[in-house]
């Protein structure tokens, strides 16, 4: 399978934003075949005390919500606030799998409409993260996301390969 960055461009996105694109949907294509087929406690399994895939797919959604937020010039409201610490938390029911899925589609698809909508113009935007308003910019902001969502899908497919090898369906 080609990867996405040898696709050519993404339509209607800015050429400087064609990189933050392709990570997005290598992530949407990577992350659910390497979790195809996983039984809930492979899902939710710590190898070796390591964040467990439910975890990854979980975070990656939420930290997708959270850094375009800012992206937008924006604060988190309440609500990514608490999915924040429940991610931290690790606490509550654990999501089967079709809805960590889903949800991660729904930010991969929303994050790529954002990009999509970025002009050029803005990428050099200031915009404070968090609560201390950490310095960044649009294009910051938008690359970390990108960097970040690929950080977290390389963890998804080496742990699921672990904790197939270590609990067998």
């Amino acid at each position: 399978m080609t990867e996405a960055w040898l696709n050519g461009p993404v339509p209607d996105v800015e050429p400087l934003l064609q990189p933050v694109a392709h990570a997005l949907i290598q992530v949407g294509e990577d992350v659910p075949r390497a979790v195809a087929g996983l039984t809930p406690e492979q899902l939710w399994a710590r190898p070796g005390g390591a964040a467990s895939l439910g975890f990854h797919l979980m975070h990656l959604a939420g930290s997708l919500d959270r850094l375009l937020t800012y992206a937008r010039g924006a604060t988190l409201d309440e609500g990514q606030r608490q999915a924040a610490a429940a991610e931290r938390a690790a606490a509550g029911p654990e999501p089967g799998m079709d809805a960590l899925l889903a949800g991660l589609t729904r930010a991969l698809e929303v994050s790529l409409e954002q990009v999509r909508q970025t002009s050029a113009a803005t990428l050099l935007e200031p915009r404070p993260v968090g609560r201390a308003g950490a310095p960044s910019t649009v294009l910051g902001l938008l690359f970390h996301a990108a960097e970040h969502a690929t950080r977290h899908a390389g963890q998804v497919i080496t742990t699921a390969k672990i904790v197939r090898h270590e609990h067998p369906a």
